[in-house]
């Protein structure tokens, strides 16, 4: 059974420069947790929001899986040190922890001023989705994340763009390039996953990952070149598939990294 694979690249002007079934609607897994940050991060630059303000972890937010800080023994933490978690490993308890300070009406209306339709964070992280519960932690489409990426960088920049200040993306780019998760399309830039924050090649990334769903969506850029990108798959539960979506990830990757002029070591 062959998976739907969507995927979009931008160039820095929100050009086209490759997609395929980029209008598609797909589970995206944590990719929504992107939705949370561009808020939090105008939030703090309003100063609707202290940085430095300590944020206890609640008990009942707690979820397991991705994250560092079920493993921390310190129950506070600077709200800035929150979203860098959410932006290094994508920590479900530090999202859930935000999410209750920022609040889902927020979010969706952030993703909304961000240029989505059908993009958007529809629930807190769950060790269990129950019938009552939104089906999916988030969802969109290749075309919407890519624009959104491409927004984030442009804005950090000092570029104005609608749906994000330059010092909120500022912010976002610098939680994000932390990101650990360069397994999907960021591979084949052949990067430290630990260390990448400096170099000739940047690269920022949110990934999404469940049992029938891998999400990348993220900016790489080398100086004045830049090229913004969501690549996402989806599949049925069980199904024997024909291709696995990190093989078609990381060619997208090999792509993008050679049109930079990124060799392999």
């Amino acid at each position: 059974m062959t998976l739907d694979f969507s995927y979009c690249v931008l160039d820095g002007a929100g050009a086209v420069v490759v997609e395929s079934d980029a209008d598609r609607v797909h589970s995206t897994a944590s990719v929504g947790k992107l939705f949370l940050l561009c808020e939090a991060a105008e939030l703090i630059a309003s100063g609707q929001l202290d940085p430095d303000g300590l944020v206890r972890r609640d008990q009942e937010a707690y979820v397991a899986d991705s994250g560092l800080w079920q493993h921390l023994r310190q129950e506070e933490l600077p709200l800035a040190d929150v979203c860098q978690l959410i932006g290094a490993v994508s920590d479900n308890w530090a999202t859930n922890t935000l999410l209750d300070i920022v609040g889902m009406d927020a979010i969706e209306s952030r993703a909304r001023a961000l240029g989505c339709h059908h993009s958007a964070l529809h629930d807190r992280v769950r060790d269990l989705r129950l019938p009552e519960h939104p089906p999916m932690l988030s969802s969109g489409t290749a075309r919407e994340l890519a624009e959104v990426a491409r927004r984030i960088h442009v804005a950090a920049s000092g570029a104005h763009v609608d749906g994000i200040s330059a010092a909120a993306a500022a912010a976002v780019q610098r939680w994000l390039l932390a990101g650990v998760d360069l397994s999907l399309v960021g591979a084949h830039f052949y990067l430290d996953p630990l260390a990448h924050s400096s170099g000739d090649i940047l690269l920022w990334s949110k990934t999404g990952c469940d049992t029938t769903v891998r999400a990348d969506v993220g900016v790489a850029w080398r100086g004045e070149s830049v090229l913004a990108y969501a690549a996402l798959a989806s599949w049925p539960a069980g199904a024997d598939l024909d291709d696995h979506p990190v093989d078609l990830m990381n060619a997208l990757g090999r792509r993008l990294a050679a049109d930079l002029g990124r060799e392999a070591d």
